[in-house]
């Protein structure tokens, strides 16, 4: 990779994290998609079926589903399974809910879209204080 990539939105859980990017075009599901157990998506059909989030940065477009995202992602806070970070494209009330109660920096509405432009097994930092995700190496 040549150059830097930096992305820019609005971090809403301060913190800064450097971590391998594990990347989905899907929304995830909080209740009844993840397993808070192991840190694995376990939603049937979803890309990222089977793949473990844990001491990753999540990129993802947001979260779908009920009110309990925010506690089933608490619970991997709790049990030592939770993601470094996550990276969001859409806020919702869920989604912002479930960032402050993992307590791990988060990004959101970043532009360029970290969705379609970080690749799984890159190198990011996420600064939740600054609102700046960057890719440090591919």
């Amino acid at each position: 990779m040549t150059g830097t990539l930096e992305f820019h939105g609005r971090g809403i859980v301060p913190g800064v994290v450097e971590a391998e990017a594990l990347v989905t075009s899907e929304t995830i599901s909080g209740f009844g998609g993840i397993d808070v157990a192991t840190g694995t998506v376990i939603e049937p059909r979803h890309e990222l079926f089977g793949v473990c989030f844990t001491g990753k940065v999540l990129v993802f477009p947001g979260a779908k589903g009920s009110s309990g995202w925010s506690g089933f992602f608490q619970s991997t806070r709790l049990l030592g399974t939770a993601p470094a970070a996550f990276v969001f494209n859409v806020m919702t009330t869920k989604a912002a809910l479930g960032a402050i109660v993992t307590r791990i920096p988060t990004v959101v509405g970043a532009a360029p879209d970290p969705v379609s432009t970080i690749r799984t097994g890159d190198l990011v930092r996420v600064d939740g204080d600054r609102g700046i995700v960057t890719v440090l190496s591919r």
